[in-house]
């Protein structure tokens, strides 16, 4: 585990974003292709800024989707495929996508998902925390031992939330229920995660998992505590509530 601890998100951002593109070329050179997982949210905006601006053989990458809302149509602003489009993907052109259609058939979707997901590891992952400190759509308490790569979650009320006061949906009642994904083993599995975590509102959840004794299903950024390549990204505000002295390997 590496943290660095910079000014503010858009300096976070920027070494976020630097980090990720130094490991997609180096797996690209080593291998001749690599593997993306793309997560979304209001917080990752400054590292695809940065991702966007290096120079990254995309047609040699594949990408993936980390989560998406079952029965959310991709024209609602909420759509994580949505926001992958348009923040990311149009910009490049990448040797192919693999998005998550949470609008079909939902077990179909899963099994082409799952199938394609083992055929290779994923050589670099973007994976946040919620402010209840969900990783991905894993909301506590977390499934840490799913054998699939991806499944259906149910969303709790503080997750929900989160997402009223990212100005996505106008009320809770408005968020769905479930959603498709990525699951913890799997997001474990990957070679490389690198998190950017910024912004006060996220200040609780980073004590939570970096304070952590153990891996806890009731704080579900720990499952990565022991993750041999995991990357850590925050601003002063996100750290603000942090005991430094309590975080294993500071």
């Amino acid at each position: 585990m590496e943290i660095r601890i910079l000014k503010n998100a858009q300096e976070a951002g920027q070494l976020a974003g630097k980090k990720a593109a130094a490991l997609l070329k180096a797996a690209v050179l080593e291998k001749g292709e690599a593997r993306f997982m793309a997560a979304t949210g209001q917080s990752q905006m400054p590292f695809y800024d940065a991702l966007l601006a290096e120079d990254i053989p995309w047609d040699k990458i594949e990408i993936f989707h980390l989560d998406e809302y079952c029965n959310l149509p991709e024209t609602h602003p909420a759509s994580f495929k949505k926001y992958i489009r348009e923040r990311f993907v149009s910009h490049i052109t990448p040797k192919c996508v693999y998005y998550i259609d949470g609008m079909s058939n939902l077990n179909q979707t899963l099994s082409e998902l799952n199938i394609i997901a083992a055929e290779k590891p994923i050589d670099v992952g973007m994976i946040g925390f919620g402010e209840n400190a969900h990783i991905a759509f894993n909301d506590p308490p977390a499934d840490f031992e799913c054998p699939d790569a991806y499944h259906i979650v149910t969303l709790e009320a503080r997750c929900k939330k989160q997402q009223v006061g990212e100005g996505w949906f106008a009320s809770i009642e408005d968020v769905p229920d479930q959603a498709v994904s990525a699951s913890v083993p799997f997001i474990h599995s990957f070679q490389n995660i690198v998190s950017l975590i910024p912004y006060q509102v996220k200040a609780a959840a980073v004590k939570a998992v970096l304070e952590a004794p153990e891996r806890d299903i009731n704080i579900p950024g720990t499952a990565l505590l022991d993750h041999p390549n995991w990357f850590l990204y925050f601003d002063h505000e996100s750290t603000s509530l942090l005991n430094l002295s309590k975080v294993k390997g500071w």
